[in-house]
């Protein structure tokens, strides 16, 4: 029979090699497919690559989506300082819905038929890749060997030992995801409601135990210099940010929240570069934004960041809601220095042209020179008037 083109989400874990050789056998011409949101180095890659030739996937391509993760996501989840939850700097589910993207561009580009992931039904992920599959490429068919078989790990490395693949597939003590916008970590602990998770389980332990200055510098809301080293590429400011700050074991929490499906979920993450220039960021904003771009954008950029969580990335609504933040970082150019401590850090201060506290107009509880006593008399007597009427009218005791 002629083989089916099919773009299999490559990992190089048991689930995606499974799903190679199971879909090669059941006849697809499989082409594992990569997507580097800043996870892989050149090590996991090749190991990858090795795995997906031994299980017989016709090719296997590295498809690096970096920057297009930063200009089409991360960007707008830094202008609105998204923290799911007050937490979560929304590590995996941004990553997982650009990595579909690319995953439907280069299918489109193969002419392939099908494509698959390695999702199972218990997660987040089996939305996020079906909701694009089924939206940008409506005539190839979503298969998903590891949600519709259920099999359990033993049974997908029993099934590639009687193919001739005797692989070690050990699995680790704590699952690992890492990306450009930080690093989830799962495990036992994870899967209860009270047990933090151990010093071991986080991918980057305390080295440096001395404090140390970083100013972080951004143009028009974008982080582009860090002690006076400028970056061409956004990318690179915050990698650079990443290996500084990660010494210091910066960035570890827990994030609750609701899954699509349904249910509560716990996952541990490390972010130390995201975490840093959010509230870097959001420091700068509170010295240069009005008071009304502060609030408006705290309300759009909750729902922005839930619908990038629930799926829904590709609601032209999002596209609404980018231009708004995009528009209100005008005036958001100053550099922010940050100490850096040992599982911590701490906010300095700022320097802009546009900090609205440098007005001429007076010190917040000092003294002013916009206006005189009996301004500020009358100021307050008609700011007050609708409680005069109000209370007057209907007599309510206030206790």
């Amino acid at each position: 029979m002629s083989k089916n083109k099919l773009v299999l989400a490559y990992s190089g874990g048991l689930d995606t090699s499974f799903c190679v050789k199971y879909l090669s056998l059941k006849g697809y011409e499989v082409h594992a497919a990569m997507v580097n949101t800043g996870g892989f180095d050149e090590a996991d890659i090749e190991e990858a690559k090795e795995k997906a030739r031994i299980m017989g996937a016709a090719t296997f391509r590295v498809l690096d989506v970096e920057e297009e993760y930063y200009n089409k996501c991360i960007k707008y989840l830094i202008f609105g300082n998204v923290l799911r939850n007050n937490t979560y700097p929304l590590s995996v589910s941004a990553e997982r819905m650009i990595q579909a993207l690319a995953l439907v561009k280069f299918a489109n580009e193969i002419g392939a038929s099908s494509i698959a992931h390695g999702s199972t039904a218990a997660g987040n992920d089996q939305v996020r890749f079906d909701l694009v599959f089924s939206a940008l490429a409506k005539d190839i068919e979503i298969i998903t060997p590891i949600r519709d078989l259920g099999l359990s790990r033993e049974q997908e490395m029993n099934y590639l030992a009687e193919h001739g693949i005797s692989l070690s597939w050990q699995k680790a003590k704590y699952s690992i995801n890492k990306g450009l916008w930080g690093t989830s970590v799962g495990g036992a602990e994870t899967l209860t409601s009270n047990k933090a998770l151990p010093e071991e389980a986080y991918p980057n332990q305390l080295i440096e135990k001395e404090p140390r200055k970083v100013t972080l510098y951004f143009d028009q809301g974008e982080l582009t210099k860090i002690d006076g080293h400028s970056f061409v590429l956004k990318i690179d400011a915050i990698k650079h940010l990443q290996k500084i700050a990660e010494k210091y074991a910066i960035g570890r929490d827990i994030h609750v929240g609701d899954t699509i499906i349904g249910i509560k979920g716990r996952v541990g993450f490390e972010a130390a570069a995201p975490l840093i220039i959010i509230k870097a960021h959001h420091l700068l904003e509170k010295h240069v934004l009005s008071k009304w771009q502060m609030y408006w954008k705290e309300q759009m950029a909750n729902w922005y960041g839930m619908m990038i969580h629930e799926a829904q990335f590709l609601d032209p609504v999002m596209m609404d809601i980018e231009s708004f933040l995009s528009s209100s970082q005008d005036t958001v150019t100053g550099s922010v220095d940050v100490m850096l401590h040992p599982y911590r850090f701490e906010l300095l201060g700022i320097e802009s042209p546009n900090d609205l506290m440098g007005s001429k107009m007076g010190s917040y509880g000092e003294e002013n020179k916009g206006w005189t006593a009996d301004d500020a008399k009358g100021f307050i007597k008609i700011y007050g008037n609708k409680d005069y009427i109000f209370h007057h009218l209907h007599k309510k005791d206030v206790q």
